[in-house]
């Protein structure tokens, strides 16, 4: 969320760098709420000083033994217009709030300008993609003979899901446990194990709700005071870790990292990568998040793409770094990097981790501070998260990349200690 009170007095500014993320800020909308507030703010603060004089007043003629029948009736009507007013600064103050929640966070100064993802910008590639001398299969293809089930995941929950058995489901889980021993071990991050249901206020802290309601999944039960959610992601458990808290100085920064599922109904996507493993209903991470000193976020952010890009050439998989533009940058990302993981299956680069600034945007949301030493005074942390890195397409990545003639799989030198001595999978 960005600050009401800059957004209040800087709408036209405000609107113009948001052009930059192909948002158009309903200014007019904005204005008119904001009078429509300061107006009620004015009369409800009016009425509050009448009630509190005529309270007086009311006090003094019943104490002297006078006739208050006038000014109770007065002092009547005067509740019922001060609740009244109340209640209606109230749910302009809400309207407001709303619309509030609804702005995207501000594209940094160095965001490239674009319309889509056509329009990202190359910052770095690694390794070269392999030339292959037979016909390369994709993962689909390589994975059904070692136990990737399409079919039955389909038959269990429909589709976009998938069952692993066999070695797939053991070159998954290996996956999963060296980006977590990566960034625990080398990287400093605190290994955590998150819940995967949540209220709807924590969502709306690391910004999926209310923009992306229709992307969840929620629960429906009689016995829950309120629906919870499965989580997209563990960005939103790892961020909200410090919600309305005020942490020292010295504890920053906060690094954490999980490993755990993911759930997204992915609205809006069908018809796009309906096959494989690319985009799921349910799928895995590794997650990091920072909660850092303001000064220091965008030197993390650099760090974190570092963290993300390490586990890929551990792994010896090619691939290349790209500086998302405007338009293609998310709801609450000030600044972000792609990178892309190269498949031989699609000849294609494809995204396997994403890298965000978020700078005080969901700190805002969340009432998530630190204590300046300087100042003695609270001040809103910055946040950041990042893929480290997505299990499913980083094993797609590796079923593509390792494949021989024959098909089969070379498990890749890092991943060797977690696969129980299977060098080969076929």
């Amino acid at each position: 969320m960005l600050d009401a009170k800059y957004v209040r007095t800087h709408p036209e500014e405000v609107a113009k760098c948001l052009l930059k993320k192909h948002y158009t800020l309903d200014v007019g909308a904005l204005n008119a709420l904001e009078e429509q507030r300061k107006s009620l703010q004015v009369r409800t603060e009016q009425l509050q000083a009448e009630r509190k004089s005529g309270s007086k007043a009311f006090g003094k003629a019943r104490s002297q033994g006078d006739d208050i029948a006038e000014l109770k009736a007065k002092m009547d009507t005067l509740n019922g217009e001060l609740k009244a007013s109340e209640q209606m600064l109230s749910d302009c103050q809400q309207a407001l709030n709303d619309l509030l929640l609804g702005i995207p966070n501000l594209p940094d100064a160095s965001v490239p300008e674009g319309a889509g993802e056509d329009d990202n910008q190359q910052v770095r590639t690694w390794g070269t993609p392999k030339t292959m001398g037979f016909d390369v299969k994709d993962h689909v293809d390589l994975g059904e003979r070692y136990g990737l089930d399409f079919e039955t995941g389909a038959k269990l929950s429909g589709s976009r899901f998938a069952l692993l058995r066999g070695p797939i489901a053991r070159l998954h889980r290996a996956l999963a446990q060296f980006m977590l021993d990566t960034q625990v071990g080398e990287h400093g991050y605190e290994e955590v194990n998150t819940p995967y249901l949540v209220h709807d206020h924590v969502l709306q802290g690391t910004g999926q709700l209310p923009k992306f309601g229709d992307d969840l999944f929620v629960t429906d039960c009689e016995e829950a005071a309120q629906p919870l959610y499965l989580i997209p992601t563990a960005e939103v458990t790892l961020t909200n870790v410090v919600r309305e808290q005020i942490v020292c100085a010295s504890e920053l920064p906060i690094k954490l990292t999980a490993h755990s599922p993911c759930f997204r109904r992915e609205a809006g996507s069908y018809g796009r990568d309906t096959r494989g493993m690319i985009r799921q209903h349910q799928f895995e991470k590794v997650e990091m998040v920072q909660i850092v000193h303001p000064e220091h976020s965008f030197e993390a952010l650099e760090a974190m793409t570092g963290h993300a890009e390490a586990i890929l050439q551990k792994l010896e998989l090619p691939y290349r770094v790209m500086a998302l533009c405007g338009g293609d940058l998310g709801f609450g990302a000030a600044k972000t990097y792609d990178i892309e993981a190269w498949l031989p299956g699609q000849q294609k680069y494809r995204e396997i981790s994403s890298i965000s600034n978020c700078l005080d945007f969901q700190a805002r949301r969340m009432k998530a501070r630190f204590r300046n030493p300087q100042t003695g005074k609270p001040e809103l942390v910055h946040t950041l998260n990042g893929s480290g890195l997505a299990v499913g397409r980083t094993l797609v990545a590796v079923l593509e990349n390792c494949q021989d003639e024959q098909g089969r799989i070379h498990v890749p030198e890092a991943l060797k200690p977690y696969m129980g001595g299977m060098t080969v999978i076929g």
